[in-house]
């Protein structure tokens, strides 16, 4: 206890000597700050302690006057900043002056923004044209009367991220294929279909790209290189009986595409153009049709045997698909061309499949609803 008693007092001392050699702002600037400590402490009694921004604002700005009157180290405000430590306290007052010259800056003036007009143009302008530089879009903004330079072209690609024209213009050559050549090209694919004897059977089909127009070529179970290979020449001849203007194939990497099968197709002056690896996309006409046949035909149906499967799958592309079924992707059409719609008479049904789907046409009665 004597103890104890000694060390408060020398401690006293030292504050005492300590005191004596601090000025009169040094003084009260110590007073203000452990009494905006108590302040926060008499409103807050629970832990851990929460301040405000007034408060974080006040006893931020004192102690870094303090800390410039004093010339203390952080390590010495310990001794007068009791409920936080010193570094936070510190790190107040630096989030105030970061904020100070950030809306300092932000009140400058700078280059004005250009119009949404010519920037939705300039979007346009890259997008629709891949191998435009900056300065062909430049001289074409210009033409058009917009006045815009080569690094403002640059600066709004760059905020949409859209790459450099090398960059753009490398990376849609499949699909300039895709849409400028779509009517002359061909493409193929199998699809799988179980049986109820879970007997699985493969469809090889082939669809024009241009008319939607879809080849049943064959179904089996045993896909070898002398089946493909000839529904590969069964599908050239019905091509051979009539105009036809298809100069590609596209076709995946499987294996049963075998090069006896692409070599019918180049006899007869057609290109064969292998898809990328892990690429579906790629022959995303074909994929989509498969995705029509088994939600319009095959998800509704138990396929008992290979026979079945045939006389279903013809009925469904020859009898409702290619001559009956609109397409929106190419304006509402048949694949294979009819005769003009009736605009009056009744409307007649008939069921395709055993009614699974429903036709429905104006026809004047006595005539055949499709021409053959």
């Amino acid at each position: 206890m004597g103890w104890f008693i000694l060390v408060q007092i020398f401690s006293v001392l030292i504050a005492i000597v300590s005191l004596g050699r601090l000025s009169e702002r040094e003084k009260d600037l110590e007073i203000l700050v452990l009494r905006q400590q108590l302040a926060i402490l008499k409103r807050k009694q629970s832990k851990p302690i929460r301040t405000n921004r007034v408060e974080k604002m006040t006893l931020a700005l004192l102690t870094a006057k303090l800390k410039e009157a004093t010339q203390r180290p952080a390590s010495r405000l310990r001794d007068i900043i009791r409920i936080f430590q010193p570094e936070t306290v510190l790190g107040w007052h630096r989030e105030l002056v970061r904020r100070k010259w950030y809306y300092a800056r932000k009140n400058k003036s700078g280059r004005p923004r250009i119009d949404q007009e010519l920037e939705d143009l300039i979007l346009r302008l890259a997008r629709e044209n891949p191998r435009w530089g900056y300065d062909k879009i430049k001289g074409e903004l210009l033409k058009l009367g917009f006045q815009a330079s080569s690094t403002t072209v640059r600066n709004v690609l760059k905020r949409h991220d859209i790459t450099p024209a090398p960059v753009r213009s490398g990376s849609i050559g499949w699909r300039h294929l895709m849409r400028h050549y779509k009517e002359q090209l061909l493409a193929c694919d199998f699809f799988t279909v179980e049986t109820i004897w879970l007997q699985t059977l493969y469809v090889l089909f082939f669809i024009e790209l241009g008319t939607r127009r879809v080849h049943l070529a064959g179904v089996t179970a045993n896909p070898n290189q002398i089946w493909v290979t000839q529904q590969a020449r069964h599908l050239v001849w019905r091509l051979d009986e009539r105009e036809t203007s298809l100069r590609f194939l596209i076709h995946d990497n499987d294996s049963k595409f075998t090069a006896a099968f692409d070599s019918v197709f180049r006899s007869e002056g057609l290109r064969v153009i292998p898809t990328p690896y892990q690429a579906p996309n790629a022959n995303a006409y074909a994929e989509r049709w498969v995705r029509t046949v088994r939600e319009e035909c095959l998800d509704h149906i138990l396929i008992l045997n290979e026979t079945h499967l045939c006389r279903v799958l013809r009925e469904f592309v020859h009898g409702y698909y290619n001559v009956a079924r609109p397409h929106q992707g190419i304006g509402q059409q048949f694949p294979i061309p009819q005769r003009q719609p009736q605009n009056s008479g009744p409307v007649q049904s008939r069921k395709v499949l055993g009614g699974i789907i429903n036709d429905y046409y104006r026809i004047p009665s006595g005539s055949s609803p499709y021409l053959n």
